[in-house]
């Protein structure tokens, strides 16, 4: 026979094989059949590829255990890829079933409150409502204050009754934190008895804060509505980026799955060549070969189906006990798509089957072993680059175009551009994942010398580099998409999100509520300060004033306060109540004392509201006696101008739309509790009043959205790559089991052989992460200049670079008991 170095260890002279890594040369003349088979010809056509495709499957389920272990491995591992393709497919059905719970519940359309002219007249079947939202602990508690107006009041989803006065509906979760210890400040704020649950047809999730409170008191007007039923339209529209950015999330989400996919169906590929020399021996072709070899992963992938679909309903009974960033969902909510879960059905076997000849393409099975039918050659570059090429040639008209164009949405005027985008971006993750290989192989040809663990790492990647690539290259994807989508993130942070807040001398607290008298003024700011942990409290009423008519009409603010407070504003000196002062900005923009001179008459008029309801505007004239005096920067940390007003100076109950603010510092070392406490201040005092804290990030609704989807779904898929590379590993240990074995016996200890498979798993790691990080930032850099940002952070990519060696470093320990029981003398038996 030819002299050749095979996987049995016989050596020769041919050198290096297929894409594989495998090593292999010209057949002998002679040596073996030729690819025209030697017996009946048998049936051609469709029945031939049924016929080859069933012996294959047999092969799979009769192949005693060494057969059965590993269609099991690549069916858990193809079963784990469906469960997540389902949980992904169930996406859309979850996101409408929240939204239509959510509309189904509002009054409001998106955005908007409802006119005074599309409000219905009282009547037996009307309810006022008024919504009533809070926090705690940073977490949202939504809900609404009704008043039925008659026996026909209409009735959320979710509730059997309408509370009466006093009495409140809580959501599951809510009364369950309202019973704990830790919602101990949460039920100081909610005095009232709680007479039902709401059911789940009236939240959008199984963790949502959310009550009903009943009441006797609000009435129409200062955000209160008449209604006479519920549901609204929430079809609001959505930043072009964010879909693009949500685009790009599916893609790096789902890609790493399809890689994953792939590699386990390419399981047992040694045993697999075995089988296809013998089956060349009784004088099968190189077509049936190749079809019976697809026909194994075939039959691991089929039976992979029904393992995603038990591993998918075994996570979703789960859903309602996980909530990443608060989201959490119904396990009824989890439901594929029909469509989408047949199109998996479908593809999963498709993809199996096209790997695997893909993976034989170049391969003939001959009796000796599997040799190249072309000479032998490394593994080649350039069909690897037309792969990110291409999707640089679909990104880079996008990118032009932004550019060029003066803001991004002509940029993304076509209704393809998300398209166009995700492929694009598959395009370039994929070309990651193909030039992994490769650039293995070049990294590891060169290695010499080393311990004997590195030895033996090294020498197994120089001889075989393809399964350990192929075993990282899933991570390898994720983290390079992750990267991109974090750069993305970073970049549309910076315009989307709120101010980072005031400074620390400022106020960390704001409160807005009905304005009140005098008296209730000073009550209400009394409480505030009285409340333990917070200090520095101001309060004071505020609303817009114009003086003249038509084109002459001028603006400004009035702010009606105590001294003590006006003092804070301005530089008032003397103060009494009474007074009033023209507050002017030193080197300001606005002439406040030039446009509003004592003796100005204002015009206050309120809202849309107001003005249908036919409130009168308030009107008032700046007294003669009022003082200019200069400003000072205020406690919401800039300069407050305009007038000025004692509370004896002007009727702020009478103003039309006016608004209490109250702003608030806590005490550093008391800070969360304070906080929950000035809300409960609040609540007594109003319980619709609205308290938010200032010197945090607020985000865009849209945009955390998106980013709480990255969250959940990347910590799916890192749990999905982890599990998937153990069974790899796990795998891969099988197939060497003999050699591990021998080497034990001949003296080696297991700790080199440990060591030995953590190199073999870093090294293409590391090269992976490598190639991964540069991957990320440079689709990261397309993407940003594509939503027409800037890179905010070029360092994103290290938290998820340490994720992924974690994960690597996990895999590696978990697989050493399988490699302590695989070196056990009896499995060096053969047959």
């Amino acid at each position: 026979m030819t002299g050749r170095d095979d996987k049995h260890g016989r050596e020769g002279g041919n050198g290096r094989g297929d894409e594989n890594g495998r090593e292999g040369g010209a057949p002998r003349p002679g040596g073996g059949p030729t690819d025209r088979p030697t017996g009946p010809t048998g049936p051609s056509g469709p029945a031939a590829w049924l016929r080859d495709l069933l012996m294959g499957a047999r092969f799979t389920v009769t192949g005693g255990r060494e057969g059965l272990v590993r269609a099991a491995l690549t069916a858990l591992a193809v079963g784990l890829g469906v469960a997540v393709l389902a949980i992904a497919a169930s996406v859309p059905q979850l996101l409408d079933d929240r939204d239509r719970r959510d509309a189904a519940r509002s009054v409001f359309p998106a955005g908007a409150d409802i006119p005074p002219d599309d409000q219905p007249h009282k009547g037996t079947g009307t309810l006022l409502y008024q919504r009533a939202s809070t926090d705690f602990r940073d977490r949202p508690v939504d809900g609404a204050i009704l008043r039925p107006e008659g026996p026909g009041a209409p009735v959320p989803p979710g509730v059997g009754t309408l509370p009466g006065p006093g009495e409140m509906l809580v959501s599951p979760a809510l009364g369950r934190l309202l019973a704990s210890d830790e919602g101990k400040l949460l039920s100081e704020r909610f005095r009232h008895r709680t007479v039902g649950t709401i059911g789940d047809a009236g939240l959008t999730g199984p963790d949502e804060l959310f009550y009903y409170l009943g009441s006797d008191r609000i009435e129409q007007g200062g955000g209160v509505v008449r209604i006479d039923g519920f549901g609204s339209s929430r079809d609001e529209p959505v930043d072009p980026r964010v879909i693009v950015l949500a685009a790009m999330v599916c893609v790096v989400l789902l890609l790493p799955v399809a890689v994953l996919i792939g590699t386990a169906v390419r399981f047992g590929g040694e045993g697999r060549e075995r089988r296809l020399a013998a089956l060349r021996l009784i004088g099968a072709g190189i077509g049936s070969t190749r079809r019976i070899a697809a026909g194994e992963a075939l039959c691991g992938a089929l039976l992979g189906l029904p393992a995603g679909a038990g591993i998918f309903l075994f996570v979703r009974g789960f859903a309602p006990h996980v909530a990443i960033r608060e989201i959490g969902v119904f396990p009824a909510d989890v439901t594929p798509d029909p469509v989408l879960a047949a199109l998996i059905a479908v593809a999963v076997p498709a993809l199996a089957v096209a790997v695997t000849l893909f993976a034989l393409r170049g391969v003939a099975a001959e009796p000796l072993g599997v040799v190249r039918d072309a000479p032998v050659r490394r593994r080649r570059l350039w069909w690897r680059l037309l792969i990110p090429a291409a999707g640089l040639a679909l990104l880079a008209p996008g990118v032009l175009q932004t550019r060029g164009a003066p803001g991004f949405g002509s940029a993304f005027a076509g209704s393809g551009q998300p398209v166009l985008v995700a492929a694009g971006a598959a395009l370039l993750l994929t070309g990651v994942a193909t030039l992994l290989p490769w650039l293995v192989e070049v990294c590891v040809a060169g290695l010499r010398g080393g311990p004997p663990a590195w030895q033996l790492a090294t020498r197994r990647l120089q001889a075989n580099s393809g399964p350990a690539a192929r075993a990282v290259a899933g991570i390898t994807v994720a983290v390079a998409g992750a990267v991109a989508v974090q750069m993305m993130v970073s970049g549309m942070r910076g315009d989307d999100d709120g101010p980072p807040g005031t400074v620390a001398s400022h106020s960390q607290l704001q409160a807005a509520y009905r304005p009140g008298t005098p008296d209730e003024l000073r009550a209400h700011t009394e409480a505030f300060r009285s409340t333990p942990g917070v200090r520095d409290t101001v309060a004071f009423v505020e609303q817009y004033a114009a003086a003249g008519s038509g084109p002459e009409r001028k603006v400004t603010t009035v702010h009606v306060a105590d001294c003590a407070t006006l003092s804070r504003m301005a530089k008032i000196g003397s103060c009494r109540d009474g007074d009033v002062f023209v507050a002017q900005e030193k080197d300001g923009d606005v002439d406040t004392a030039g446009r509003f001179p004592p003796g100005t008459a204002l015009e206050m008029d309120g809202f849309e509201e107001a003005k249908a309801k036919g409130t009168p505007a308030y009107r008032w004239t700046v007294p003669r006696t009022a003082r200019v005096v200069e400003t000072r920067t205020a406690p919401a940390g800039s300069d407050t101008f305009g007038i000025l007003a004692t509370p004896s100076a002007i009727d702020a109950r009478a103003i039309p739309d006016a608004r209490t603010t109250v702003l608030a510092r806590v005490d550093p070392g008391d800070r969360d509790d304070a906080i929950e406490r000035f809300r409960n201040t609040a609540a007594a005092i109003d319980p619709g009043m609205r308290v938010w804290r200032m010197g945090g990030v607020v985000k865009k609704d849209q945009l955390a959205a998106v980013e709480g989807g990255l969250t959940t779904g990347g910590v799916g898929v890192l749990v999905l790559i982890g599990l998937s590379l153990l069974v790899a590993t796990v795998e891969q240990l099988r197939e060497r089991r003999r050699a591990l074995s021998v080497l034990v016996a001949c003296g080696t200890d297991r700790s080199t052989l440990a060591w030995s498979v953590l190199w073999q798993t870093a090294v293409p790691v590391a090269v992976g992460l490598v190639l991964a990080t540069a991957g990320g930032l440079g689709l990261g850099r397309l993407m940003v200049a594509l939503t027409g940002e800037r890179v905010r952070d070029w360092f994103a990519f290290v938290p998820l670079v340490g994720a992924g060696a974690a994960v690597i470093v996990a895999v590696t320990l978990l697989a050493l008991p399988t490699l302590w029981r695989l070196t056990r003398p009896e499995s060096m038996r053969t047959e």
